[in-house]
């Protein structure tokens, strides 16, 4: 049976903004406005839901990062699209929720984790071949190795041992994140079209 998009839609954002294991069926059942007999038409338990809806995202984010491609931008264009989209996405989302999946829904972590290993990674050595072809990136990167720094950080993002979610923002982390790790790969005719792009705005949050 197919699932109503309106309803992954309503759940991912319930998700966000509570957590994962804050939510009951019964909560969502009524967030929903839909009877909890309804709603185990479509899931056959809260794990089979945290599943499809952690699905529904890498379908989501698979199709944005497809768009993007289609558009052929430099490879820092493309860097700023793609980080523009993922903060866009869990900017405002509860802290918890990576500690949730972890804890509680091993298989719908590993979703994450395999899009993350896979279809990220691959995206970010990809961009970082054709910055080098554009002149943009440094011609000696090691692209495997800075690809795996890269996703290392990714996972650290929600740490509470590294970040304090009290004082910084997933905005803010990931913003120092992406200059760092653009700085770090950029040629010199890369920093300067990278210092044109942040002109372009008066505020580098703008941009995102």
């Amino acid at each position: 049976m197919d699932i109503p998009i309106n309803y992954l839609e309503s759940i991912v954002e319930l998700f966000k903004r509570f957590g994962v294991k804050s939510q009951t069926m019964d909560d969502i059942a009524r967030q929903l406005g839909i009877s909890k007999k309804t709603l185990y038409k479509y899931f056959s338990d809260k794990n089979d839901l945290v599943v499809k809806s952690m699905d529904f995202i890498i379908q989501l984010d698979c199709k944005h990062m497809d768009e993007i491609k289609r558009q052929k931008l430099n490879a820092i264009d493309e860097n700023f699209s793609v980080s523009r989209h993922v903060l866009n996405q869990f900017k405002d989302i509860h802290p918890s929720v990576w500690y949730d999946l972890n804890r509680y829904h091993p298989k719908a972590m590993k979703i994450m984790d395999d899009f993350t290993h896979n279809v990220i990674f691959n995206w970010v050595c990809d961009n970082m071949k054709r910055g080098i072809e554009e002149g943009l990136y440094r011609e000696d990167l090691q692209i495997p190795i800075i690809g795996g720094i890269y996703i290392s950080r990714i996972k650290d993002f929600f740490n509470p041992l590294i970040f304090d979610n009290n004082r910084y923002s997933f905005a803010d982390i990931y913003m120092e994140t992406f200059r760092y790790h653009i700085r770090g790969i950029a040629s010199e005719k890369g920093l300067e079209v990278l210092k044109e792009k942040v002109n372009q705005t008066k505020n580098i949050k703008n941009e995102f």
